[in-house]
């Protein structure tokens, strides 16, 4: 016999360290927050651009080449989406990576941060 989908099963370590097996009706919150750790982990980091008022347009375009690798017409997309929407994802990865791409778009002036995937 399987399982249905309201009988969930999930494995959380329990007193002693010993697998203790719970249903979704049994679930603890300990549980339920390990679940949502787990989730959130396999989410990619993102490294998000934001409009600023200083960058000209040309040199973010240029950034975007040099720093990514981008084709003319991909940084220009992306840079055009920075003005327009206010922000862009131009990488994804590893949180290491991602902060290493903040770094380096920090030192060519522009206004960049990290986050986790949505």
């Amino acid at each position: 016999m399987g399982l249905c989908n309201h009988d969930v099963v999930r494995v959380a370590a329990g007193p002693g360290g010993a697998n203790v097996t719970l249903s979704a009706a049994q679930a603890t919150p300990e549980a339920v927050e390990y679940t949502e750790i787990l989730e959130a982990e396999d989410r990619p980091w993102v490294t998000v651009v934001w409009d600023d008022p200083v960058n000209l347009m040309h040199y973010v375009t240029y950034i975007f080449q040099k720093l990514f690798g981008y084709s003319k017409g991909k940084a220009t997309e992306l840079m055009l989406k920075v003005h327009n929407e206010g922000k862009a994802v131009v990488s994804a990865g590893s949180r290491d990576k991602m902060e290493h791409d903040v770094q380096r778009l920090h030192a060519a002036g522009l206004w960049a941060t990290m986050q986790r995937d949505e």
